[in-house]
């Protein structure tokens, strides 16, 4: 898997992940205001009439210019992030498994008013959302091991890149909620 270069705005919050050629765009067209970590990436281009071959270095982390916007919306509720935030965990009975074997568990169920949000769900082992059925944990006498939560920006870009590299994480980790850390 190619690792992807984090790009923040110029304000230093993250936006997305970037492939090498979407990064090498924004190096060539001057966009990039300043860089952090490794350089990750080499790109080689063509030579020039002195014999000598290009070559492009792509930073793990770059900030370019454009708008600050100061509000972030809600990151999309999947389950592939919600399982990579619960780190594949039964939040009912602990265990670990296959994304296969895992469900969206409403903690409020829909048909008793819970929302299907962020806040309100979480990762659950087919036996236990079976066993937990139309009930809240309490009514169904099972505790949840950990609270439910909204990811931050931060959090949800690690959740949404299989291959954060570790200057990559230690700028994003640096960010987590008490939830994350």
């Amino acid at each position: 898997m190619t690792a992807k270069v984090l790009r923040l705005n110029k304000a230093g919050t993250p936006i997305a992940w970037l492939t090498r050629q979407q990064a090498a765009t924004l190096l060539v067209k001057e966009m990039v205001i300043w860089s952090l970590g490794d350089r990750v990436l080499e790109m080689r281009g063509g030579y020039n009439r002195h014999g000598e071959r290009s070559v492009l270095r792509l930073p793990s982390i770059l900030a370019c210019e454009g708008k600050v916007h100061a509000d972030h919306c809600q990151p999309p509720l999947e389950n592939g992030f919600l399982f990579r935030r619960d780190q594949n965990l039964c939040m009912y009975c602990g265990n670990a498994f296959a994304t296969a074997s895992l469900s969206r568990d409403h903690v409020l169920p829909l048909s008793r008013g819970g929302q299907d949000v962020w806040t309100n769900v979480v990762t659950s082992c087919r036996r236990c959302n079976n066993r937990k059925a139309d009930r809240t944990p309490e009514e169904a006498g099972m505790h949840l091991l950990a609270v439910p939560f909204a990811p931050n920006q931060y959090e949800f870009l690690y959740l949404s890149n299989h291959n954060v590299l570790a200057d990559q994480m230690e700028f994003l980790k640096a960010r987590f909620s008490r939830f994350m850390s």
